[in-house]
Parts: C-alpha cells; sequence; structure tokens
C-alpha cells in the first residue's frame, strides 16, 4: 500500500528557512506525479507545488522564487526548501501523488491526488 511520510516542519522566524521531507514507500515512486499541499486553520487545504517524472514543476503565485520542489528517485524522497519564509507560509503542509508519469493536466488541484501522508507543522513568526 502507498504510503507517504512527511518531516522537516518546524518555528523559525520570517526571512527563514526549512526543508520538508516526503518519504514514499509501497508503489513505483518515480511513475507518480507528486506535490506538497498546505492548510491553514479555518482555511482550506491548496496546492502549493508538484513535479513529476519528466521533471516540471509548477508553483503556486505566493512561493514562486522562494520554494523549490525536488524528488530523488534512488531514495524515494520528495523535497520541499522553502526559503523567505513568511507568517502567512505558517500551515500543515502535506505530500500527495497522484499515479500518473505527468502532471499535466492536474494543476495544483487537491481533488487529483489520491494518496496523502499526515502532514508536517510549519510556523513561522514574525
Amino acid at each position: 500500500q502507498v504510503q507517504l511520510v512527511e518531516s522537516g516542519g518546524g518555528s523559525v522566524q520570517a526571512g527563514g528557512s526549512l526543508r520538508l521531507s516526503c518519504a514514499a514507500s509501497g508503489y513505483t515512486y518515480s511513475e507518480y506525479c507528486m506535490g506538497w499541499f498546505r492548510q491553514a486553520p479555518g482555511k482550506e487545504r491548496e496546492g502549493v507545488a508538484t513535479r513529476d517524472n519528466f521533471g516540471s514543476t509548477r508553483y503556486t503565485d505566493s512561493v514562486k522564487g522562494r520554494f523549490t520542489i525536488s524528488k530523488d528517485n534512488a531514495k524515494n524522497t520528495l523535497y520541499m526548501q522553502m526559503n523567505s519564509l513568511k507568517p502567512e507560509d505558517t500551515s500543515m503542509y502535506y505530500c500527495a501523488s497522484a499515479p500518473r508519469t505527468s502532471c499535466y493536466g492536474l494543476g495544483l488541484s487537491v481533488r487529483a491526488f489520491g494518496y496523502w501522508g499526515q502532514g508536517t507543522q510549519v510556523t513561522v513568526s514574525s
């Protein structure tokens, strides 16, 4: 069965950095479109970034230039480097996957991703 386990969250001051990791197991990792999503209290879950097997990436506008999504297929791990963090980045961050090699057409849609991790909390203080 598909398992996604996030780590790397924490508390930082504005302007700081964190790197999130998502360890995947239970499927052929390299054949999946992967993504990071986040959900703040009282808000809907939103897409942050996706990356597919072809290296194509997509970012929500608010994180462009600050966050970088990457994959290490040998380690079955998805990463997201988050720099210049802002208080509005405070959320629970989730890793997710969709069983297709390309993310084309999925956008940052939450409903397009069927497998989810348990989340890791990121808190940015001003």
